[in-house]
């Protein structure tokens, strides 16, 4: 329960630089007079602004300080929650907003909402609308209950019966779900991405595997083919010792050709020698040297030895020609024999080199074989992805059926706070003993109806008649009849709950208003039936109607411009 203590505030509105102090549990009942423009429902806007920092009427902050000071303006209300005293000081020109506890000023680091909100939600439990239902009910910018729209009269409800946790709950599940959207999009983009990734690298592998076995098939297509072209080159035998033979034989019988040559040479050069004897001697009678005579038996006997001699020699030069002509056509012969075995020794070292080259061409083919068969790196790197692929396919599944559960149990909290949900099924089980305690006040407000709320907080109103009706079918009078019974329902659920129930009740010039007499006696008698911890502030400027009828008054008056208590 929140027990408010003491109000302070200056240089707020129409008030100055000196505090204007109200105690506000120290009496029962305290009724709050001065003429228009006194300062009375002051009050009730330093407190708004002090817990809300805004006022309870349509005013905005800077015509909140005072025009006169323009500076300094300060609000600070004590009260007292759970057996923690609580300070609130707010002002402006400077701007301030403090929480102390205990003494202790409360952590400024967030920023001034989230302070507001730590304040609102942890400390008062109340906010601005909420205050307003259940602490005042006044003649100005209030707007009753039964005006507020529907989610306005929920947020009420919800205050009241303190379960607007599940409205921040149901924010934060929100948040959350747009969160877990995000994440299975995300998850879906992964799934759908790694997929690609798999399908590519498994025609990866395939490809790899294909393009092995096709390139094998041609290399052994290419190696059987190089055999049968070596199967089919004959090489032909050589007798190279034959060759060598023929050479050596050539070499002798060519040098001898040059003997038999040479003397064949040396046989004409004689012959030539003797010719000229002969010429000589049958051309000369005196010897040219000795011009002695030469005898003719001599002449003759010279000429018939050379002549025998020159026969001789032609015999030889003869069979050394004959001899010449055998040995040139064995020479022939064995160069046709040689020229036969060079030919045999290229053709067969052609073929040689062919087979060779087939032969090499075949050991390269084979160490590529050898190569397909020991060195798969390729394709062993290329699976090895391909199963880490499907490793990280497997995590992503898992991490999708994790998400669905999330989803689904997601859904199903949701379906628990939406406003159809959990919180309906609280208010269902208050509205009975709403609606039953607004008949009780309206009927000591001598309000004859039955006043029902459904779980929507659409009214139904009868009448005697049983005709039905809405708020607005109602005159002012009874209208303000409607919304007293409810502000002391709302109270009076309160203090059930004792969620945000407060020993402080503010009528803000309502016995000034539509009631009629009887129903400000009416309205006396219920404040009369609240307990010893409430404290009842009536702001009027008809105090002179209602001057003993509450245990203490506090007068406002105007001094130089300047309202303060008399």
């Amino acid at each position: 329960m929140i027990i408010f203590k003491t109000l302070r505030y200056r240089n707020f509105l129409s008030t100055g630089d000196n505090f204007t102090e109200i105690k506000l549990n120290d009496s029962p009942s305290t009724l709050i007079v001065g003429q228009n423009g006194a300062g009375k429902s002051t009050m009730l806007d330093a407190l708004s602004f002090g817990l809300f920092g805004k006022a309870h009427r349509n005013i905005n902050k800077n015509q909140m300080i005072n025009s006169i000071n323009n500076k300094a303006c300060l609000v600070e209300v004590e009260f007292t929650v759970n057996g923690s005293d609580y300070k609130i000081v707010r002002g402006i020109k400077p701007i301030k907003f403090e929480i102390w506890r205990d003494g202790t000023l409360v952590n400024q680091d967030s920023h001034n909402k989230e302070y507001q909100k730590v304040l609102e939600q942890n400390i008062l439990k109340l906010n601005h609308k909420s205050f307003h239902q259940i602490v005042v009910l006044g003649s100005s910018s209030f707007i009753p209950f039964m005006q507020l729209p529907a989610q306005h009269r929920r947020d009420v409800i919800e205050d009241l019966l303190d379960i607007n946790v599940f409205s921040k709950m149901n924010t934060i599940l929100k948040e959350r779900q747009s969160i877990l959207k995000e994440r299975v999009r995300a998850n879906a983009m992964d799934l759908e991405s790694i997929q690609v990734k798999i399908d590519a690298a498994k025609k990866y592998v395939n490809r790899l595997y294909a393009l092995n076995d096709e390139a094998k098939n041609e290399k052994l297509q290419e190696i059987s083919s190089l055999e049968e072209m070596i199967s089919n080159i004959i090489v032909p035998l050589v007798d190279v010792e034959a060759l060598e033979t023929l050479r050596n034989k050539s070499a002798k019988m060519s040098r001898d050709l040059t003997e038999v040559e040479k003397y064949k040479h040396q046989f004409t050069v004689k012959q030539d020698e003797l010719n000229k004897e002969i010429i000589f001697y049958e051309d000369n009678s005196t010897c040219p040297t000795c011009d002695q005579g030469i005898d003719e038996g001599f002449k003759q006997e010279k000429t018939k030895k050379s002549a025998k001699k020159w026969d001789d020699l032609e015999e030889g030069r003869i069979h050394a020609g004959f001899k010449i002509s055998k040995l040139n056509e064995t020479l022939e012969s064995i160069s046709d024999q040689i020229q036969v075995l060079l030919e045999e020794i290229s053709t067969r070292d052609k073929k040689q080199v062919e087979i060779s080259t087939h032969q090499k061409r075949i050991a390269s083919l084979q160490s590529s074989l050898s190569a397909f068969e020991q060195n798969t790196s390729d394709v062993e790197k290329a699976e090895r992805e391909l199963s880490a692929l499907g490793d990280q396919k497997e995590t992503i599944v898992e991490e999708k059926s994790d998400l669905a559960d999330e989803v689904s149990y997601f859904t199903v909290v949701n379906e628990m706070l939406k406003d159809t949900g959990i919180k309906t099924k609280i208010i269902k089980q208050y509205l009975p003993v709403i609606n039953k305690l607004t008949n009780q006040f309206l009927q000591v407000l001598d309000f004859y109806v039955s006043f029902d709320l459904d779980d929507t907080f659409k009214e139904t109103i009868k009448s005697r008649h049983r005709d039905a009706f809405s708020y607005d079918s109602f005159s002012e009078g009874e209208k303000q009849r409607i919304d007293l019974a409810l502000l002391f329902t709302w109270r009076q659920v309160a203090r059930m709950k004792n969620s945000v129930a407060t020993n402080l009740l503010i009528l803000d010039e309502t016995f000034d208003s539509s009631l009629d007499a009887d129903g400000v006696d009416n309205l006396t008698k219920i404040l009369d039936t609240l307990d010893a911890n409430s404290n009842v502030f009536i702001i009027s400027h008809k105090g002179e109607l209602l001057d003993g009828k509450f245990e203490s008054k506090i007068e406002f008056i105007k001094h130089k411009n300047f309202s303060k208590i008399a």
